[in-house]
């Protein structure tokens, strides 16, 4: 059965033609659900820059890690490709969910599997909002539910990061207090800084009871630092989303998580009769539950990151410019002293070093990913050059 198809069921139709979607709407999540669709002319993940990508270049533009999946996890995608006439030829998906319930502490049941992490918050914003209740995030912050939100006629409210650069939950509240889905993103992408867990506690416990928070944690493996996964163990109305392309050097293997209660699951997976979580690659799987229990080396790469982070955050400021403090992520903003973006970006390039893109909140900033130590040291000398000029 088809995505359009289901969602001709009575049940279905009803629902949605009761939070305000139109017959014409309804082809609109077809087509973005069914993968039909890219918006703002993106890839399916805004994050997904390959095809833009300078090839030979310092590739500080995307937040990939410098490096690929860690050994173990690498070792385990390439013993399963020799099984890969099976769909699934070890029960690989109850591996994955039980090693991801022993790190987290959360139940299997809880637990969801994606190729990527695009498909499920679409599908979040298409479950949760509606053109009768929309959609409240953080600015600046990951733009993709902005542009879900725009193209099912939801309703999209931003409120300014608050004084130290951290989501500002009451006053996303205020901006909408009948929305029916609150974004934060912590570490926010692209500022890399942290949302207290006691702020993202008081937003659920104060936003309308019937709405979803969803707590993007893509990042919070850079950040060593309490995370929201257990509020979803007490509670039906908080959606945790994760993802190995990051710390983990899995982004071209499309592998993301959700963490939510079964029913708030059910209803973000019926567009497509529970389908979608059975298309993962068993590469990705079979790295993913290699991957994620390895503590020592999820912390040596972080340690990695960080250090080479913030030695290249003093020598920026060490040449007057200004970098947004806080960042708990592989990423930074970076103002440039007077020069657009544009600009720098350009000139940069000539140098062999991409870096990324600026945000319309903060149009004078460029974000920059943290590379490996030989990426940012090239990156420096060519800020030097840049700056000289």
């Amino acid at each position: 059965m088809t995505i359009l198809e289901t969602l001709k069921k009575p049940e279905i139709t009803e629902d949605l033609r009761g939070r305000g979607y139109s017959r014409r709407d309804m082809g609109r999540i077809a087509a973005l659900l069914g993968g039909t669709v890219a918006l703002g002319r993106a890839a399916p993940a805004l994050a997904q820059q390959s095809a833009r990508a300078v090839i030979g270049a310092v590739r500080i533009g995307s937040n990939e890690c410098w490096t690929g999946p860690l050994p173990a996890g690498a070792a385990a995608a390439m013993k399963i490709v020799t099984e890969g006439n099976r769909y699934e030829p070890n029960g690989e998906h109850d591996q994955l969910f039980a090693a991801v319930s022993a790190v987290e502490g959360l139940p299997a049941t809880h637990i969801k599997a994606w190729p990527g992490s695009s498909d499920p918050l679409n599908r979040a914003a298409v479950t949760f909002a509606s053109p009768t209740r929309g959609i409240v995030t953080a600015d600046p912050t990951y733009e993709q539910i902005w542009r879900t939100g725009a193209w099912i006629g939801a309703k999209v409210t931003k409120a300014p990061l608050g004084p130290q650069y951290q989501h500002d939950v009451k006053a996303m509240l205020a901006a909408d207090p009948n929305a029916g889905l609150y974004y934060v993103c912590s570490p926010n992408n692209p500022t890399g800084t942290l949302t207290p867990i006691a702020d993202i506690v008081w937003l659920a416990e104060n936003k309308p009871k019937d709405a979803v928070l969803i707590v993007d944690e893509a990042y919070i493996h850079f950040a060593d630092a309490p995370n929201a996964a257990k509020l979803v163990a007490a509670r039906d109305d908080v959606l945790v989303m994760r993802t190995f392309s990051k710390l983990f050097g899995m982004a071209g293997m499309r592998l993301g998580l959700t963490f939510a209660a079964p029913s708030l699951h059910e209803k973000m997976m019926r567009y497509d009769g529970m389908q979608v979580t059975n298309m993962l690659p068993m590469t990705a799987v079979a790295c993913g539950t290699a991957s994620i229990p390895l503590a020592a080396e999820i912390k040596a790469r972080r340690d990695e990151m960080i250090a080479v982070r913030e030695k290249t955050i003093a020598h920026l400021q060490s040449r007057g410019l200004k970098v947004l403090p806080g960042s708990h992520a592989n990423m930074f903003m970076v103002e440039w002293k007077g020069k657009a973006p544009k600009e720098v970006m350009a000139a940069l390039l000539a140098q062999n070093v991409q870096i990324g893109r600026s945000w319309t909140a903060y149009p004078t900033m460029s974000r920059v990913t943290v590379g490996s130590a030989a990426d940012m040291e090239k990156f420096r000398i060519a800020v030097d050059k840049v700056l000289m000029a």
